[in-house]
């Protein structure tokens, strides 16, 4: 069972001194598309205005080019603690147990608009690079969608996609994978996809997953242990289920 999230757009500095290592990474056939991209932001951000563009950062923000400059010497630390936001808060990443860091090590990937999808474990650096930024002579939606597409179809197992839609559309999940939307329902029962709060309630069912410790083998087994657990988990249309919250 994979269970795979956006990332973040806000980091966590710091990490142990070791540099990034892309052999190191989980899924090796990725490499190639992490050099590129990594070549193209280092081309990007000789320029200060260029990436502030490319970017769309704000006046304050001049600190993430200062970031992307320094990829091949910062700190590394794993995925799951270098993301920060209300998704990450809802996961309660810092409370987690040995044995369940050990389960989202295994079970949990985030889609990265630069290095692709790396493991809960993976360590990288603090960077600054969203599904919609533009880069020199590549497009992150062509240079990504096959390749990502290609490894998530090679996983064996229930593959269940938290992503928001824009980073789905940077490499759609295979077929046979399970699209997990977040909505309300009011008093008579209709349901509406949220937007803000649907990262909260991401994070919190990911959290509820580690914490069970359970590898689902199909959409069947999962629905059965939410509902032991309290969490309304729903068939909606078809591929997706919905998480009910509110």
């Amino acid at each position: 069972m994979l269970l795979v999230l956006p990332p973040s757009e806000t980091k966590r500095d710091g990490g142990d001194a070791t540099p990034l290592d892309l052999a190191a990474l989980s899924f090796p056939e990725l490499t190639p598309q992490r050099r590129a991209a990594l070549a193209a932001l280092r081309t990007l951000s000789r320029s200060v205005g260029g990436s502030m563009q490319a970017l769309a950062l704000g006046p304050t923000q001049r600190f993430e080019i200062d970031r992307n400059r320094a990829l091949a010497t910062a700190p590394v630390m794993p995925a799951l603690e270098r993301y920060t936001g209300v998704l990450y808060d809802g996961l309660e990443v810092e409370s987690l147990s040995t044995a369940e860091r050990q389960f989202a090590a295994e079970h949990v990937v985030i889609h990265s608009a630069l290095f692709g999808l790396v493991r809960a474990g993976d360590r990288i650096p603090a960077y600054r690079l969203s599904h919609d930024s533009r880069l020199p002579g590549l497009s992150l939606r062509r240079h990504w969608r096959e390749a990502i597409t290609a490894t998530l179809a090679a996983e064996p197992g229930l593959v269940l996609d938290l992503r928001s839609e824009s980073y789905a559309h940077l490499g759609p999940a295979p077929e046979g994978a399970t699209y997990i939307r977040v909505v309300s329902e009011d008093a008579k029962g209709r349901r509406v996809a949220l937007s803000h709060f649907n990262k909260k309630g991401k994070g919190e069912f990911t959290r509820a997953v580690i914490a069970a410790g359970t590898d689902h083998a199909t959409v069947e087994s999962l629905v059965a242990w939410a509902a032991g657990a309290g969490i309304r988990l729903e068939a909606g249309a078809p591929g997706e289920l919905d998480l009910v919250v509110g």
